[in-house]
């Protein structure tokens, strides 16, 4: 009997304040911009100096002042 009575109702909406959507709710505000630092201190360069490949002319061609013109 109990059965039958399900069926009969069929499916429905539940009505419980617990099951409803809850309402939208307001956005938190975009996070500040941290404040840029400027660094006083001057960068020393290295005592032994930078690093210098042998085979650095490889990767970049050299081209006359006439080609570099031209290029762009």
């Amino acid at each position: 009997m109990v059965m039958k009575l399900d069926m009969e109702e069929g499916c429905r909406t539940p009505k419980h304040s617990g099951c409803r959507i809850p309402p939208a709710t307001i956005c938190p505000s975009a996070p500040k911009k941290k404040p840029v630092v400027y660094s006083t201190k001057k960068k020393v360069p290295p005592k032994d100096g930078y690093f210098n490949p042998p085979d650095l002319e490889l990767i970049f061609r050299v081209l006359p002042i006439r080609e570099r013109e031209s290029k762009f």
